[in-house]
């Protein structure tokens, strides 16, 4: 203890060192309490500007009050009401410029084969000509996300069964959607000639996979036939135009190693279907009107085929689609000439 009194000292003698006793601070919570006086807000109101709105809400006394006294209401205390502005217009959501009817108004639906003779299905060959087919605009209008897909999945095919094999196995997969085909058009045509070479074909798993869907089939209309639309400038070759379960459809038969069970997983084929829909009504080599549409994808190991069906709004809705990837089409093309032209 006597140390501590001795450094005190010490300190207290120090030149420059003072102790003062510290003031004393009073705490309050209360609002009087401060130097200022806070200002009240309402003591700025101009009180003759808004004397009219001070006296009605003071006297106000519980009235009964109608909308129409609300409204006058607000109006009173926020001003007019503004109109709403309608919602801009979704970007994602495009509009062809050129709209064309994927349904023929002057042209009646002729389902009724009393009235045509439809004892022979319609068979067109397709002409070589400077017109462009749906598949090319389809092939020339693949989104960046379709072309990554495509262009990753052969590489893959390619590191796997190599350049040879990838050639080898691309033929063959060509080959067998072509006897596959052949095969059909033996069975829906009306006459029923089944080449010989043709049977071991009928027993094959793709034919097997669709005999489900065989049963729906009746009322050939036309098989493997060209169609061009006339006023859209385009051309191709459908697979069959025949009724399934009493809705004439144009039909495409679709072969895959992979199973395919919603319409989402065949990528641009229901764009080829509404493209031959529309195609069909505005041709005059076809006298008859067609609103639906069949996408049959069969497999090779003959599990039981999906069946697609697209009634006449779903092929609507994938006409604006199809009207959109011609127009990017026509787009393409004239950007090619303005540069071949530069």
């Amino acid at each position: 203890m006597k140390a501590y009194q001795t450094i005190y000292r010490q300190l207290r003698s120090s030149k420059g060192f003072s102790v003062e006793p510290a003031p004393l601070v009073n705490f309050s919570t209360s609002p009087y309490s401060c130097g200022r006086k806070k200002k009240n807000p309402y003591e700025e109101v101009d009180q003759t500007k808004y004397s009219t709105l001070i006296r009605s809400v003071l006297s106000f006394r519980g009235l009964g009050q109608t909308p129409e006294s609300l409204f006058e209401e607000d109006s009173l205390l926020y001003g007019p009401v503004s109109k709403h502005k309608p919602l801009k217009q979704d970007k994602g959501a495009r509009v062809p410029r050129n709209w064309f009817p994927i349904f023929n108004p002057e042209r009646n639906d002729s389902s009724d084969p009393n009235t045509n003779d439809f004892s022979t299905p319609l068979k067109i060959p397709l002409q070589r000509t400077l017109i462009p087919s749906v598949t090319r605009v389809l092939q020339q209008t693949m989104t960046a996300q379709q072309v990554f897909y495509l262009e990753r999945w052969k590489q893959r095919m390619i590191l796997e069964l190599g350049e040879d094999g990838f050639a080898e196995y691309t033929s063959n997969i060509f080959l067998q959607g072509k006897q596959f085909h052949e095969a059909l058009e033996s069975i829906l045509s009306p006459q029923g000639n089944i080449k010989e070479r043709d049977e071991n074909l009928l027993k094959c798993g793709y034919i097997e996979s669709i005999q489900h869907i065989l049963k729906d089939v009746s009322g050939v209309r036309a098989l493997e036939s060209a169609v061009q639309h006339e006023t859209l400038k385009y051309v191709g070759l459908l697979d069959c135009v025949a009724e399934y379960q009493g809705k004439l459809c144009v039909i495409d038969w679709k072969t895959s190693e992979k199973p395919k069970p919603f319409i989402r997983n065949t990528y641009d084929n229901p764009l080829q279907v509404v493209a031959y829909v529309g195609a069909i009504n505005h041709d005059a080599n076809y006298s008859f009107q067609v609103q639906c549409g069949l996408i049959v994808v069969a497999y090779k190991d003959g599990s039981p085929a999906h069946p697609h069906f697209m009634d006449a709004e779903l092929c609507s809705q994938y006409w604006t689609k199809w009207l959109l990837r011609l127009e990017e089409y026509a787009e393409k093309k004239k950007n090619q000439h303005i540069q071949k032209a530069d």
